[in-house]
Formats: structure tokens, C-alpha cells, sequence
């Protein structure tokens, strides 16, 4: 056992951990099944759409969260990178790992960027946000999906255990979800939200610093979920107001009808 610099939490030694921050990483990092078809991979058609559309086949792409790499044949000059030095194992192709917060490549390196599910588990996400700007080229694109919104409840899986497992105090949570978990109570509290800082950002102020909330991951050796591990809740249109307030065109959700009202999905960027 050894205590995570990142939270303190103690985690089992033989598990893939952040070179970064050391924060453990579960899911598929965990288990090992890192050989998944990318046919198989649920964003494939989207990502392979995304590809197709902008031409990137033959031109230099990244893959930030890259995991066991199944995406790395779709592309001719494909790089993968992710927290881990045994993950490169799974590589045929170039793999580099985060290291100090930086990826281990020049300026305006990359043509095309890809990332799935991967930045609600980063704990210094601007930095993260950042690092993308550096490495995409003008008028590059990029493809950015997450775990859209993670719930505080879902690290201790209080929506997946059974009322008898739980005190009197997960009883409450767990009764709570529908609720919070509806549309009309989400839309109570994010609408008004991105409201105000829409009409700000209309009205010239720039969102420099990303706007999230940190909610706790879960230290357990059962991973209840796949958002179980996640330490950020992220709104889209916070993404948006971001990347466009850093010289990126959202290509899938122009401003401002679209990008007010977006729900989720992954979102498609043009970097000016």
C-alpha cells in the first residue's frame, strides 16, 4: 500500500498511477483490458467522422488520454500520450507521457488533437486546457469529449448500491438522485448560470480561467462507474466559452444559440 500525492488516499502498489500528480487511475487502467478494436470503441463513428471531415488521415494527430492506443491506426502520423510509462507497451506507434504538467513537444506541433473522457479526471485542468492551445497548429481542429457534468454521488456509487449497504445518511443521498438527477432540477442551477456568463462573454469579457467545479473521486477498490475516479464537474458550454475566449471557433456548437443550449456530446474546435 502507498498514500496518493495527489489526495492521500492509500492505493495498492501494483496499480497504474499519475507520473504527474500520482493520483490513481482505475477503469481500464486497473483491470488491463487495454485491447479493445477501435470499431468497437463507442466514439469510433465520430471520431472517425471528425477525421474524415477535416482531412486528417495523413497528417499529425494527437490523442491525449490515449490509454492502450486502440485509436492508433486511424491515422497515418499518430501520437498517443497518457500519465503511465507502462502503458507504452501497447504502442506501435509514438507514445509520450505528462510530464510536469507539459507534453514533451514543440509549439504548433499537431495538425489534429483528439480527446475522449480524459480531462474530468485531470486534477490541474486549465493547465491541461492550456497545453492543448500550445500544441494544436493554426487552423488546426480538435475533438474534446468528456464525462460531461460529473455527479458528487457516483465516487461512492450511491447510485449503484442497494439502500441496505448504505447508513442513514447514503439512504439520503441515494433518495435525493432522481431528483437531482432530473432535467428541470439541472435546469434550475445551470441555466441561470450560463445566462449570466454568456451575456458577459457577449459582451467582451474573456473566460481566461476555466470555469469547473471539483467534486471528490472515489478511493475504493470497487470502481462503482466509469465517472466514479473523476475530480472535475464540467459544463460544455464553459468548454466553449473557454476555447473561445483563447482564439478557437467551436465548429459543432456555434455561439450563441447553439452553444448556450448544448448538452453534451463531443465538441469540435477550430483553432483561429
Amino acid at each position: 500500500m502507498q498514500n496518493c500525492p495527489a489526495c492521500g488516499a492509500q492505493i495498492e502498489s501494483d496499480l497504474v498511477k499519475c507520473n504527474y500528480c500520482g493520483m490513481l487511475l482505475g477503469g481500464v487502467y486497473a483491470r488491463g483490458d487495454m485491447n479493445i478494436i477501435a470499431e468497437q470503441h463507442a466514439y469510433y463513428k465520430q471520431l472517425d467522422a471528425f477525421i474524415q471531415k477535416y482531412g486528417l488521415t495523413t497528417q499529425k494527430c494527437l490523442e491525449i488520454g490515449s490509454a492502450g492506443g486502440c485509436f492508433q491506426d486511424m491515422v497515418a502520423d499518430y501520437t498517443g500520450t497518457d500519465v503511465a510509462e507502462s502503458l507504452s507497451k501497447f504502442y506501435r506507434k509514438p507514445y509520450a507521457v505528462l510530464r510536469g504538467g507539459k507534453y514533451p513537444f514543440n509549439d504548433a506541433t499537431f495538425d489534429g488533437i483528439w480527446t475522449i473522457n480524459t480531462f474530468e479526471h485531470i486534477p490541474h485542468l486549465q493547465q491541461a486546457l492550456l497545453e492543448i492551445k500550445r500544441l494544436l497548429k493554426p487552423s488546426g481542429v480538435l475533438f474534446f469529449e468528456v464525462s460531461w457534468q460529473c455527479r458528487s454521488w457516483v465516487a461512492d456509487g450511491y447510485d449503484v448500491r442497494l439502500y441496505g449497504d448504505l447508513g442513514w445518511y447514503g439512504k439520503l443521498i441515494k433518495a435525493s438522485i432522481p431528483l437531482r438527477n432530473s432535467a428541470v432540477w439541472r435546469g434550475i442551477f445551470t441555466f441561470p448560470k450560463r445566462l449570466f456568463r454568456h451575456l458577459r462573454f457577449y459582451f467582451g469579457h474573456k473566460y481566461t480561467n476555466i470555469k469547473y467545479k471539483r467534486v471528490r473521486p472515489g478511493h475504493h477498490k470497487i470502481v462503482w462507474s466509469p465517472d466514479a475516479e473523476a475530480c472535475n464537474h464540467i459544463d460544455p458550454h464553459d468548454i466553449i466559452l473557454w476555447f473561445e475566449s483563447h482564439g478557437f471557433m467551436c465548429l459543432s456548437h456555434p455561439l450563441h444559440k447553439a452553444a448556450f443550449l448544448v448538452q453534451g456530446g463531443p465538441l469540435i474546435f477550430g483553432k483561429r
